[in-house]
């Protein structure tokens, strides 16, 4: 062969365009002793980069030397069967050993170490490691992730740590694997530390490196430390965009998210991936907001056919829909959908519960198992025992909670005893519930005992609901209305002294209560309202339309409710200020702004009063309107004089 052959020969190798065969002829003719140093480390990863990778250690065992070991050794790893890979490995580090300048090579071991690694053979590959004299930003890098390939994330951070007090400076690699792991177990201070290391090296303008702290900041819950990141970014991709407004929606943001998403394509120039429609669905459905959740899912390319394919973006629609109170379009999505795994029957369990349809909820199980297809799971029952929660159903309540244990061998969680304690306490079985919470596996939680405290307050046990709210004061020392309530036990009882250290406690501590709110969207835009609120342009008109009601509701024998509760959450129980809650206000506003055939959606963050419930009912059946409410506990479909919760709530 002719210099001129060999050096075409050579060119189409590195090109990876010739063929196994006769690559094996060429390396034992003249290209191979023709190569220099330069040729030869080109050829080798030519031939490891075309997926040749046996070739490659063919080649390499021909050479006289070991000069290119770590190439050999990335070749062995990327080999499709791990014991294959382990087998040749130990052959070239046997090679390695009988020459003592190469065994020590950091670079040699480091690839030795990604070797192991990928062979699952965790503690040789830390041996390795430690085998390095002086460990380089590549060599902690590779063990790193090592960690992280093997989920031992908490582990890789532990190396990342020492590897920053050894005196490591990141690149670009090692940052965003460090700054992922920490994300991944929520270690802001470790992230953080990493993150100022990036922006001293001068790299964190790298788009992966500026997304992978954006992703920190979202996961441990800091969103303004998160969009101060995102601001500062130059070329912001679709993975940036959606980490912001899955961060949003998730961290309980959700008008930013939205407001993001939408200036995703005005702003951003780009479409939505699917997981961020998913986190927009998310914010839509916790605002309830129904046509901004359909702007959404339709700004998908073939939308109509991702849903039906996508069991991730089929469940958020899903879920969207039946918590904005749309329960058929709902039921549309689940039914026309190819792909359903289970938890997108969950998701349409949990739905029908949730909306009062209870019925539809029981048969879709059977339908299910009947199916063969899929068993129940755990989740399966949290769907059933809400439905059971949301109408009264002790019976069937306790039957299936006995038949998840019992038949289906299923470990109740904590989640499961809490619609137990709410279902026993709502419907007046308050020992029942009580007792229950004492023989739990588990220490019961905030949500436990508010349960068993929303019973209370509904059967006026006022000596367990005293006993559960200093529970709840032990859990969240910072929640208002956990004070409040025990505060006007106190003063109901004749406590005042009681009721007056409580108070000052709480001004010690610095809590403040929680304001209530209700959100209406109109037109695709989400209005906002709070108690007694004069903000909004056409409040002149609100007002004015609460009184015109108010008279026609005292016709019909409306009186307000001044007790409320004897100890409700909110602090506004006064008859003068009963009709500027929220909820009222956010009604005669839809009444005065939509259609007269038109259903009104109203989302609140707290839970309705007894006196707002009884105003919504004459409403309804006053202005012949449909009025869905959905509070903090569940969903209330008022019409005609009556709620579909049947007052129990």
């Amino acid at each position: 062969m002719s210099d001129a052959a060999a050096d075409a020969a050579r060119r189409r190798l590195l090109t990876g365009r010739l063929l196994p065969p006769l690559t094996v002829k060429l390396l034992h003719g003249r290209l191979l002793r023709l190569a220099d140093h330069t040729s030869l480390s080109l050829l080798l990863r030519a031939l490891s980069s075309a997926g040749f990778h046996l070739h490659a250690l063919r080649l390499h065992s021909l050479l006289p030397n070991l000069t290119f070991l770590p190439l050999a050794l990335k070749a062995a790893s990327r080999l499709p069967d791990h014991t294959l890979s382990l087998s040749a490995g130990a052959q070239l580090h046997a090679r390695s050993l009988k020459h003592p300048t190469h065994s020590t090579n950091p670079h040699v071991l480091t690839s030795l170490l990604s070797l192991y690694a990928k062979c699952g053979l965790l503690r040789d590959a830390q041996k390795a490691f430690d085998e390095i004299p002086y460990p380089s930003t590549v060599s902690w890098t590779a063990l790193i992730t090592a960690y992280m390939d093997a989920g031992r994330v908490h582990e890789a951070v532990r190396v990342a740590r020492k590897a920053f007090a050894s005196g490591m400076r990141p690149d670009s690699f090692t940052a965003v694997r460090v700054l992922t792991a920490c994300a991944r177990v929520t270690d802001l201070v470790t992230g953080e530390a990493v993150w100022r290391a990036a922006q001293q090296e001068g790299i964190s303008a790298n788009v992966f490196v500026a997304t992978a702290a954006l992703d920190l900041y979202v996961k441990c819950g800091e969103m303004e430390k998160a969009r101060a990141v995102f601001d500062k970014m130059q070329n912001k991709d679709a993975v940036a965009w959606g980490a912001m407004v899955g961060g949003y929606a998730s961290n309980g943001h959700p008008r930013e998210a939205l407001e993001l998403f939408f200036a995703m394509q005005t702003q951003g120039g780009m479409t939505p991936e699917c997981y961020t429609v998913v986190g927009a669905l998310s914010a839509c459905a916790r605002l309830g907001a129904l046509d901004l959740g359909r702007q959404a899912v339709a700004m998908l390319p073939h939308w109509d056919q991702e849903v039906l394919d996508n069991p991730v973006l089929g469940t958020a629609l899903i879920d969207m829909y039946a918590k904005c109170g749309s329960t058929h379009e709902a039921w549309t999505v689940f039914q026309q959908m190819r792909k359903r795994d289970i938890i997108v029957w969950n998701a349409m369990i949990l739905g029908l519960g949730m909306t009062g349809h209870e019925k539809i909820a029981f048969a879709l199980v059977g339908q299910m198992e009947k199916s063969g297809s899929m068993t129940p799971n755990d989740n399966t029952f949290i769907g059933l025992l809400c439905s059971c929660m949301h109408t009264g159903l002790v019976k069937d309540g306790r039957r299936y909670f006995r038949n998840m244990t019992q038949i289906y061998r299923i470990i109740p969680r904590i989640e499961h005893y809490g619609c137990m304690v709410d279902l026993l306490s709502r419907s007046g079985l308050l020992e029942e519930a009580h007792q229950l919470i004492k023989d739990m596996p588990m220490q019961a939680n905030a949500v436990i005992w508010g349960a068993l405290l929303g019973g209370c307050k509904i059967h006026r046990d006022t000596d367990l609901a005293e006993h559960a709210l200093k529970q709840l004061i032990l859990l969240e020392p910072w929640n208002s209305g956990n004070y409040v309530m025990l505060s006007n036990i106190y003063s109901n009882s004749g406590r005042w002294e009681d009721a007056a250290k409580l108070r000052l406690k709480m001004k010690e501590r610095g809590v403040e209560k929680v304001p209530a709110a209700s959100w209406v969207e109109l037109d695709g835009k989400v209005h906002e309202f709070r108690v007694g609120d004069k903000s909004h342009p056409l409040s002149d008109k609100i007002y004015e339309k609460l009184d015109e009601l108010g008279m026609e509701m005292k016709i019909l024998g409306y009186k307000p409710t001044t007790e409320v509760v004897m100890f409700d959450i909110e602090d506004e129980e006064k008859e003068h200020t009963l009709v500027h809650h929220s909820e009222k206000i956010a009604i005669a506003f839809s009444l005065l702004s939509t259609e007269p055939s038109e259903t009104i959606r109203v989302t609140k963050n707290l839970r309705v009063c007894s006196d707002c419930h009884t105003a919504i009912k004459l409403i309804s059946r006053i202005t012949n309107r449909e009025i869905i409410v959905r509070d903090n506990n569940r969903f209330h479909y008022f019409r005609d004089g009556h709620c579909s919760c049947n007052d129990y709530w």
